[in-house]
């Protein structure tokens, strides 16, 4: 996809071509077991921010990946954020009956239905990644395989959430606090930009820590933002319950440090995010974009 489009026009394309990839690969709604691939696709279309899916498009965009390798990642990658939302929203995670405007699956469906669309989503991450449709060589697949699994494993997605559950009620350092994200937000946050730049031919071993050190900016800015607006926006913004977390008595970064500071935080995350963009080639291009849509969205 050309660069020389507007990034309104770039990111409405990307999205819409995600759109398609979610009706090409998600099982009719109408196939056996009707009340599975239903709360599926309730779950998956539901509409979200698709941060992690601009972020693997920009990445591969910038090393010159052809779109439709680089959507196959992005689809990939939101039904691994759409699981992870369904089970944190369980009654035994989060406990949440809003999200992205919506019920929430369990309470749309019921708990067990929420238990096996997150089941069933997984499965069916890794099965684009591998699958032969896309035209990347097998060893560029086989890594991508790789990278998404660590991400989203004990060790990333899964561990920042078993941490966030066991700090409940509890006071957190700032280096505490950060680990927990980076584990829970920024672990698949990195593994969007890694998948997306893997697909192109550009991307070699000198650029890997330039663009990791962008999306561990941006992913800690992304959370920082998250508890601004927690704290100070509407669920009707919000499309979720705004205040819960500080209802919940979980630690963020509006507890820890209080909502002045935590805003001069975001800032100050931003304009790091700012310079690590001229280390990338034509200063991250879109990932750029994808900063200012970060850092200045109220929802």
């Amino acid at each position: 996809m050309s660069s020389r489009l507007s990034f309104d026009q770039w990111k409405s394309d990307v999205l819409t071509q995600v759109d398609q990839g979610f009706e090409q690969w998600l099982p009719s709604a109408d196939r056996i077991p009707t009340t599975l691939h239903r709360a599926m696709h309730y779950a998956v279309k539901s509409p979200g921010k698709r941060i992690r899916s601009l972020i693997a498009c920009a990445s591969g965009d910038l090393f010159g990946a052809n779109i439709e390798d680089t959507v196959h990642c992005a689809v990939a990658i939101e039904l691994i954020h759409t699981y992870s939302l369904v089970h944190d929203d369980l009654p035994c995670m989060d406990n949440d009956e809003l999200r992205r405007g919506k019920p929430t699956v369990h309470i749309a469906f019921d708990e067990a239905t929420a238990m096996l669309v997150g089941d069933a989503l997984q499965p069916l991450a890794f099965n684009i990644l591998a699958n032969q449709r896309t035209k990347l060589e097998h060893e560029v697949r086989l890594k991508q395989v790789r990278v998404l699994s660590e991400s989203i494993g004990s060790i990333g997605m899964v561990g920042g959430q078993a941490i966030d559950l066991s700090q409940v009620g509890m006071s957190m350092t700032l280096s505490q606090l950060e680990l927990m994200h980076a584990k829970k937000t920024g672990a698949l946050f990195l593994a969007s930009a890694e998948l997306g730049a893997l697909c192109g031919t550009g991307y070699t071993d000198s650029w890997e820590e330039p663009l990791r050190n962008y999306v561990r900016q941006i992913g800690f800015g992304f959370q920082v933002v998250d508890d601004i607006l927690d704290s100070s926006s509407s669920t009707e913004t919000l499309g979720k319950s705004a205040g819960k977390d500080i209802r919940d008595n979980k630690p963020t970064y509006v507890t820890l440090f209080g909502l002045d500071r935590a805003k001069e935080m975001a800032s100050e995350i931003e304009e790091n995010t700012r310079n690590t963009l001229c280390l990338l080639p034509r200063k991250g291009g879109y990932l750029g974009d994808i900063a200012e849509l970060v850092f200045n969205r109220v929802y």
